[in-house]
C-alpha cells in the first residue's frame, strides 16, 4: 500500500510492480478524480502480463466512476492467437468498477507494407518556450509534469480554435518514455476544447484509446510534443478529441482519441 504521509509520484507509481493495491491520493488527481491517463497506463502495465510479451498496439478505457480512494487492479485474457492477443483489465474497490480497459498487443508477418504517419507540427525546441504552470488546485497533478506551449493558444482562453500543442515531460524524467509513460503523457494536455472556452469548465474524459508508434521504442528523449485536437463538438457538449505525439526529432511517437464530456459549474 501506498504511504500516504509521504506521496507517491506519477513517475515512481509507474515503476512500482502490478499487483499491488493503489492509493488514489488526491495529489494523483486529475479533473475531479484519480488521473485517467494515468489510470489507463497502470491498467496497461498490469495486462502485459496477460499479453506474452506481445507489443501493445492499441489500449481503451471506459471511466465509468471516479476513482477517490485505494483500488485494486483486475486482469484476464481475452484471446490469444497465433498474432495477437486481447486483455483486459479492471480499475475495481468496494464501490465497485471504476475503470474498464480492453488492450490489443500483437506481432504480424514480417512484411514490407508502405508506413504513414502524420508530419509533426512547425515548433520550436522545447528549452525556447515558456512553461504554463497549472494551477495546482484545479489539476494537482500537474505539479509533476513540466508544459512548455507551442504557440499562442492557451486553455480557456476564448480562442478560435479548438486546439492546443505543447511539449511535455514528467518532471524528474530523463529517460524516453516507455510505453506506460507514454500513455500517462497522452493525456497530460488540458483539454483542447478549452482553448475555445472564455470561463472555467471541466471537460473530463468518458473513453480514452492511446496507441503507440513502433517508433515508441527508439524514442531518444524525455520530451514529446503533443497536438491535441478537437475533431468534432455537440451543442450538448459531447467532443471527439484527436491527440498525436511526436519526438523532438520529428518521429511520429503515437496517437489518441478521446471521447470527453463538458461539465458545466
Amino acid at each position: 500500500m501506498t504511504n500516504t504521509t509521504t506521496p507517491v509520484s506519477p513517475l515512481a507509481l509507474l515503476r512500482k510492480p502490478a499487483g499491488e493495491p493503489i492509493d488514489a491520493g488526491t495529489h494523483l488527481n486529475g479533473f475531479g478524480g484519480f488521473h485517467g491517463g494515468l489510470a489507463l497506463a497502470l491498467l496497461t502495465s498490469a495486462m502485459r502480463g496477460e499479453a506474452a510479451g506481445l507489443p501493445l498496439q492499441s489500449v481503451t478505457a471506459r471511466f465509468d466512476r471516479p476513482i477517490g480512494a485505494e483500488f485494486r487492479v483486475e486482469t484476464s485474457k481475452i484471446r490469444a492467437g497465433r498474432s495477437i492477443t486481447v486483455c483486459a483489465a479492471r480499475a475495481v474497490s468496494g464501490k465497485g468498477i471504476h475503470v474498464d480497459a480492453t488492450a490489443v498487443h500483437g506481432t504480424p508477418a514480417p512484411s514490407t507494407w508502405q508506413p504513414f504517419a502524420p508530419a509533426a507540427p512547425v515548433a520550436p525546441p522545447p528549452e525556447e518556450c515558456e512553461i504554463f504552470a497549472i494551477p495546482p488546485e484545479f489539476v494537482p497533478i500537474s505539479a509533476y509534469m513540466e508544459i512548455r506551449p507551442v504557440g499562442t493558444a492557451r486553455p480557456y482562453s476564448g480562442g478560435a480554435e479548438p486546439e492546443l500543442t505543447a511539449w511535455i515531460r514528467l518532471l524528474g524524467d530523463e529517460e524516453p518514455p516507455d510505453t506506460a509513460r507514454f500513455i500517462f503523457l497522452m493525456d497530460a494536455l488540458a483539454p483542447s476544447y478549452a482553448a475555445v472556452l472564455s470561463t472555467l469548465a471541466a471537460v473530463p474524459t468518458v473513453e480514452l484509446t492511446v496507441r503507440p508508434s513502433a517508433n515508441l521504442v527508439r524514442a531518444a528523449s524525455p520530451w514529446i510534443l503533443l497536438r491535441a485536437t478537437t475533431r468534432s463538438a455537440s451543442a450538448d457538449g459531447w467532443v471527439d478529441e484527436q491527440l498525436d505525439a511526436w519526438g523532438p526529432d520529428g518521429t511520429h511517437l503515437g496517437s489518441a482519441r478521446q471521447l470527453r464530456v463538458v461539465r458545466a459549474g
